[in-house]
């Protein structure tokens, strides 16, 4: 897996399929997106990549109290490896690109720079600072894929649920819900008591 740093000197990728987003913690609603970036990057003849922010979006807009990251940026990137990702692109997550919109994102990122063709998000994703659809950005002409919503035993998978469970020391329901353990510098920075968002 090749790992690069922002959008400079990039390669010109092959037939690239492109997924968006923090996955924070790489859990199990994250894997069955990326189990479809793959795929759908193998049947085309191409190549998945993942871009991911750091550091984490609510960090730069000053809204991280209380947040919990479930990963480190070296523990995502290891994870995304596992699953079989070709290629991550980590984006320096600054006011100024915060202030991009999603189509400004699309346009010039994910179609200039990259070469986008197909583009796999989750049922509920948005982009830029507008928050635009996935509708949107299909008529900005990438194919897009949506996976849905992701569910273990009745419970919504998300960092945000995974986080509170971590919070409230229910650990093995965290761990179900992420496919993997939660690290030691998580458990040791969070106590039952802690609130966490």
């Amino acid at each position: 897996m090749r790992i690069f740093h922002g959008f400079n000197s990039l390669p010109q990728f092959i037939r690239p399929v492109v997924t968006v987003g923090s996955y924070d913690g790489v859990h199990l609603g994250h894997r069955a997106l990326i189990d479809r970036l793959v795929a759908e990057a193998r049947t085309s003849g191409g190549e998945s990549i993942v871009l991911t922010f750091e550091p984490h979006p609510r960090i730069t807009l000053g809204r991280a109290e209380g947040l919990l990251l479930l990963t480190t940026l070296d523990e995502k990137v290891r994870l995304l490896e596992t699953l079989g990702v070709d290629n991550v692109i980590v984006i320096p997550f600054d006011r100024t690109f915060s202030a991009l919109s999603g189509e400004e994102f699309v346009r010039e990122y994910l179609l200039r720079r990259l070469g986008a063709r197909t583009l796999v998000v989750g049922y509920d994703h948005r982009f830029g600072h507008d928050r635009i659809g996935s509708d949107a950005i299909a008529g900005l002409g990438l194919r897009v894929v949506r996976v849905d919503e992701c569910e273990v035993g009745g419970e919504h998978v998300s960092s945000t649920v995974i986080r509170r469970l971590i919070a409230e020391g229910r650990i093995a329901e965290a761990e179900r819900l992420l496919g993997h353990p939660v690290s030691e510098s998580v458990r040791r920075s969070c106590t039952p008591e802690k609130h966490v968002r």
